[in-house]
């Protein structure tokens, strides 16, 4: 008895183990390779996975190990990154900080303990080797039962595709900044503009504008690109098949290299039930706005046997994504009507407009310049002013030295320090990411519910909430004259690592003092986007920072070794917006080589 009693315990903790540890999936192969993509109005060389871009959709298990072999059949290194996986830094494929990179010819073995589920994405990490074509998608199915009901899914993968590789856009910015704008104002709109708000108003805003050699159309860097849905362009029409009354999931997943993405369905409304891979409690929503790197889950139930048009409109109107959910095939979803008006900047945006935004005279008592209260440009700021002595005075409004845009938007703000951005992130009631009277904030097509970063609530808290142990604040800072990105006024090559202590609780002050938007990715590590939730605060990988605004995020420190701290623009990134984090401590992190 006693022997079977012993027999059976032995047995239940072998279980016990067994149920613990990580069961092993297949091993994955995949090539990196060198093909041609075809959007049906132009054929380009770029770069893929196993022949294709874009590359597979992989599909991992929670709780499994992975093993995925990459082999380089390129003539130039590469690698991959595992976009929004946690996993052993040397495991998470950023050349010079994870590993060394996979050299031509070479085979590279990942082996990812999977700890997670939701969808995400994988990229190379590789100069601008994902810009060409080399990204795929990740599902990563749950160990328990997802807290929404769906009957069918797909991945919806937008891409801005452009018909210049990635190494010529740069050169091009670099040569002339405003070389891809192709919604420069003229003599038209001045014309519009006067009959609108009179000579004397026009003239005055178009000089405000001209100190600062940008336009109120400076909201993209790279126009020109055509929008891909699963690397097919509209007239290509991917398309998903439904049964009325179905409930479908779609995975989207923001791939492009530097464009924001407005998404609708007319006629359906959209369930959100994930944020980049994490569950939020639901939101139902007309459109959303999804930054780059950043996923969205939602679910529709079309109702009716007809074609519905998935819309992805960029930013700035400057191009769209169009596909088809369809319930037979060969179908097409008649086009929706574009947005006639593409949004335009505003001198909130750049942080002018603090007295309109309800935060108090953060100014000398003498303004100068209408609505660009705050920013004294006629004589140094007084003692008492909330900039206090940081080096704000350009002297005339005319020649404004320093905050040269050349035709576009970041002004060089790194003798800027002095300018606390910390309240503005709520200065809207309408939506309290977006600084008020910006030319950003997005309104739904339809007129109805268009999804905030205020809207997304936890599904169920990650982690304890608790205080954060210090913080850290990380300026947004570039010079569009010379397309140099940097944080804190300092470009990626010269500066120091964060340094974050394993256990601590870091809290992020992020200050955008630029006119760009920026999509913030921390790797191997999650980001606590603060909404105000407390303990329900959204957990995310990439968090966009808007023009004038500050945001707050929170990272408990649980990862040892080296990580990738990165605005996710990828022109943005190469020129200098990138941080190395080092995490000391905690466990002894093992010395891997090539996954083993």
């Amino acid at each position: 008895m006693k022997k079977r009693i012993v027999l059976r315990a032995l047995l239940g903790a072998l279980g016990t183990v067994m149920l613990s540890a990580p069961s092993f999936a297949a091993t994955y192969d995949l090539t990196v390779d060198y093909v041609e993509i075809d959007t049906g109005t132009m054929k380009t060389r770029g770069i893929g996975y196993n022949g294709s871009s874009p590359g597979p959709t992989l599909r991992f298990k929670e709780g499994e190990e992975v093993v995925i072999n990459v082999t380089n059949n390129l003539e130039e290194a590469t690698s991959i990154h595992w976009h929004g996986l946690i996993l052993p830094y040397q495991m998470d494929g950023v050349p010079g900080i994870s590993f060394p990179g996979i050299e031509p010819g070479e085979t590279f073995t990942y082996r990812i303990p999977v700890s997670q589920s939701g969808t995400y994405w994988f990229h190379s990490h590789s100069g601008f080797q994902e810009p060409d074509g080399a990204y795929g998608s990740i599902i990563i199915e749950p160990q328990k039962r997802e807290p929404f009901k769906f009957d069918r899914e797909y991945v919806v993968v937008l891409k801005d595709k452009h018909p210049h590789s990635g190494e010529r856009i740069l050169r091009n910015l670099k040569m002339m900044p405003d070389y891809y704008n192709r919604n420069q104002r003229s003599l038209g709109d001045f014309i519009m503009d006067v009959r609108k708000n009179g000579l004397g108003a026009t003239l005055s805003e178009r000089a405000d504008w001209g100190a600062m050699r940008m336009m109120p159309t400076d909201i993209e860097d790279v126009q020109g690109f055509v929008g891909l849905i699963n690397g097919m362009s509209p007239d290509q029409n991917w398309t998903g098949l439904f049964h009325p009354e179905e409930r479908v999931r779609l995975r989207f997943i923001n791939a492009s290299a530097m464009t924001y993405f407005d998404v609708r369905i007319p006629g359906l409304e959209m369930t959100v039930v994930q944020a980049d891979g994490n569950n939020v409690q639901p939101v139902k929503v007309d459109e959303f706005r999804i930054a780059v790197a950043e996923t969205y889950d939602v679910i529709v139930q079309p109702k009716d046997d007809k074609a519905y048009a998935i819309m992805a409109e960029s930013m700035g109107r400057s191009g769209y994504g169009f596909g088809t959910l369809a319930p037979h095939e060969g179908m097409r979803a008649e086009m929706p009507e574009l947005r006639k008006e593409a949004p335009l900047l505003t001198m909130a945006d750049m942080g002018m407009n603090h007295r309109d935004m309800g935060h108090g005279d953060m100014g000398s008592g003498e303004t100068g310049k209408g609505d660009m209260a705050g920013m004294d440009h006629g004589a140094a700021p007084s003692g008492n002013s909330a900039m206090g002595n940081a080096a704000m005075d350009h002297g005339s409004a005319g020649s404004m030295p320093g905050m040269d845009h050349s035709g576009m938007a970041g002004m060089d703000h790194s003798n800027m320090a002095g300018m606390d951005h910390s309240a503005m992130a709520m200065g809207n009631r309408a939506d309290p990411f977006y600084a008020a009277g910006s030319g950003l904030t997005p309104k739904a097509a339809n007129g109805g519910k268009f999804l905030s970063y205020a809207d997304l609530k936890a599904q169920k808290p990650l982690y304890a909430d608790r205080p954060a142990t210090r913080e850290i604040e990380l300026r947004l800072t570039g010079n569009m004259e010379r397309y140099s990105w940097s944080i804190n006024g300092v470009k990626y090559e010269d500066a120091e690592p964060i340094r974050l202590k394993y256990g601590e609780r870091v809290r992020f002050k992020f200050v955008n003092e630029t006119m760009m938007s920026h999509p913030m990715h921390l790797h191997g590590m999650w980001s606590i986007l603060d909404t105000g939730q407390g303990k329900w605060n959204p957990v995310k990988h990439t968090i966009n920072i808007n023009p004038g605004t500050t945001v707050y995020s929170e990272t408990e420190v649980d990862e040892p070794g080296q990580w990738a701290f990165h605005c996710h623009l990828s022109y943005h990134m190469a020129t200098g917006m990138f941080r190395k984090v080092v995490v000391e401590g905690g466990p002894a992190v093992a010395t891997l080589k090539n996954g083993n």
